[in-house]
């Protein structure tokens, strides 16, 4: 996508306690997941990408809340970025390519997501947006989701061309191994 008129989010906040480890800081072809979701971002045509998490680069904005989840990292980035077109993808979905994330950003709604997906998520950031999100930081933290954004947003919900698999996160080792095992064995054929 040539025209540079959005941004990205790599949501890598968290603890990653079920990994063991930070997932951010796994390898994959010879870079880190984060590195790679940067590229993500960019390579589908991302004018600016920042880092929601507490690492030493200076995109990183830090989470101020701790075990917010998604929604709240989102919550408190707003403030600090400006208005427009902001794409988030969490830092564990390696798999997603750029025409799949294309897709996403060819909504016209203030806010989309895939069919049985939170994330990735494309959101318009504008004062109506900042209500929502401001609120949902007062909300008990059950109210906190991505899909209550979404519904309050009057979000649309866009169709995956079968390319489920490349929504396909790992939240812990043994996800990680067969996923990097699935992806090794598909490269190698």
């Amino acid at each position: 996508m040539a025209n540079p008129s959005w941004n990205g989010i790599v949501l890598a906040g968290g603890r990653s306690s079920r990994m063991g480890r930070d997932k951010a800081m796994l390898p994959w072809h010879g870079r880190t997941l984060l590195d790679h979701m940067r590229g993500r971002l960019r390579e589908a045509g991302a004018g600016r990408v920042v880092i929601s998490g507490a690492y030493p680069d200076p995109d990183a904005i830090a989470d101020v809340i701790d075990e917010g989840g998604p929604a709240a990292a989102l919550a408190q980035l707003a403030p600090r970025l400006e208005d427009g077109i902001w794409l988030l993808v969490p830092v564990d979905m390696p798999l997603l390519d750029a025409p799949l994330l294309e897709d996403l950003l060819a909504s016209r709604a203030d806010c989309a997501i895939f069919e049985g997906h939170p994330l990735p998520m494309r959101i318009r950031l504008e004062p109506r947006t900042r209500e929502v999100l401001a609120a949902l930081l007062h909300a008990p933290p059950p109210q906190r989701s991505l899909r209550a954004i979404h519904q309050a947003l009057g979000g649309d919900v866009v169709g995956t061309g079968g390319h489920d698999a490349q929504l396909r996160n790992c939240n812990t080792p043994e996800e990680w191994a067969a996923l990097v095992r699935g992806h090794n064995h598909r490269h190698d054929r």
